[in-house]
């Protein structure tokens, strides 16, 4: 089992670059940020940054999409970054839902996502490539050949599917572990399907996690339940309540949602939270005392999930990696 950390982008450098070391010692292995970039600062700056104070730590964006960027610049941020730090780093792609929602824009398609993947990759690895409409092919004589390890977020079937196919992992933005076989098992089958190697396939569940008291707990991480919710309203829009393609397990706790601020994506302070049950926030983080956590993790992992990455936004921070760190960790070790 992997251990990873996610920052956003309101994190100020120094506690940054304070709260990466610990993360290293205490034996994470990788460092996200979120990827949004009117909500939050520019998650590739703080990446560079936090490169230069880590050794062995892997870096990328949770979630970069498809249309904020040029393809071309958004390739050579992701190769100057590998290049500069020996290769760690790796490419997380979604639809551009916050990203590009803030905007008035609708995020895009999946065969999109898929194609990003494909072309960014091959950009990094120094090949000629073309896309969209540009009149000529694109060749970095810099690249170094770093292969990019590449991971799709997703829920519904349609986007599991890409994920399984498209790229080598899937993020799951929760940590029940019933939910994360059931997303887990639709890549693997989709990417056998398509005649891939599906051996090393890793996924990802990225979700809040918290020590002691579970009331006070839950109070900390009831934001995350309702950007999950953001999320799988879509799919229940598309799939109807009812359909057999989602579970009702995720579905029937958004059926009192009244909407979403974008404004307040992913923070404690977003005005609706009242639809979130305690039930919900449980199964959905991972709370309560260490041996809780080590106990949730060991049935994350008996479901197929490779990496736990731990949303580092509920307040207590180094209370939390250091716990990891003392108690969590070894016991994956």
């Amino acid at each position: 089992m992997e251990f990873g950390i996610t920052f956003k982008g309101f994190i100020e450098a120094d506690r940054a670059r304070y709260l990466v070391r610990a993360a290293e010692y205490a034996g994470f292995s990788y460092c996200w940020f979120y990827d949004s970039h009117i909500l939050w600062r520019d998650c590739y700056a703080a990446i560079a940054m936090c490169m230069e104070h880590t050794q062995d730590m892997r870096f990328g964006p949770l979630v970069t999409n498809p249309d904020v960027r040029d393809w071309s610049v958004a390739a050579s941020i992701f190769g100057s970054l590998s290049k500069q730090s020996g290769g760690r780093f790796d490419l997380a792609v979604g639809r551009g839902d916050s990203s590009m929602r803030v905007m008035g824009k609708k995020p895009a398609t999946l065969k999109r996502v898929a194609e990003f993947i494909d072309k960014t990759k091959a950009m990094v690895r120094g090949e000629e490539v073309s896309y969209g409409e540009i009149p000529a092919a694109v060749q970095f004589p810099w690249a170094v050949g770093h292969d990019m390890p590449s991971w799709i977020a997703a829920y519904g079937p349609l986007a599991l599917k890409t994920a399984g196919e498209s790229a080598d992992g899937v993020v799951l933005q929760i940590a029940d572990p019933g939910l994360c076989k059931w997303f887990t098992d639709q890549c693997i089958e989709a990417g056998q399907l398509a005649g891939k190697d599906m051996s090393n396939y890793r996924s990802m569940a990225a979700a809040p996690a918290y020590f002691g008291d579970k009331k006070r707990a839950i109070e900390k991480v009831k934001w995350f339940p309702a950007m999950v919710g953001n999320h799988v309203a879509d799919i229940v829009e598309k799939y109807g309540s009812d359909s057999d393609k989602v579970p009702q397990s995720l579905t029937s706790y958004i059926e009192k949602r009244r909407g979403y601020d974008y404004s307040k994506h992913g923070q404690a302070d977003n005005p609706y939270l009242d639809f979130i049950t305690d039930d919900v926030v449980e199964s959905f983080c991972v709370l309560g005392e260490p041996d809780e956590h080590i106990s949730k993790i060991h049935a994350l992992e008996a479901a197929g999930v490779t990496q736990f990455n731990i949303y580092l936004d509920s307040g207590d921070e180094e209370e939390i990696i250091a716990g990891y760190g003392r108690h969590v960790i070894p016991a994956f070790r």
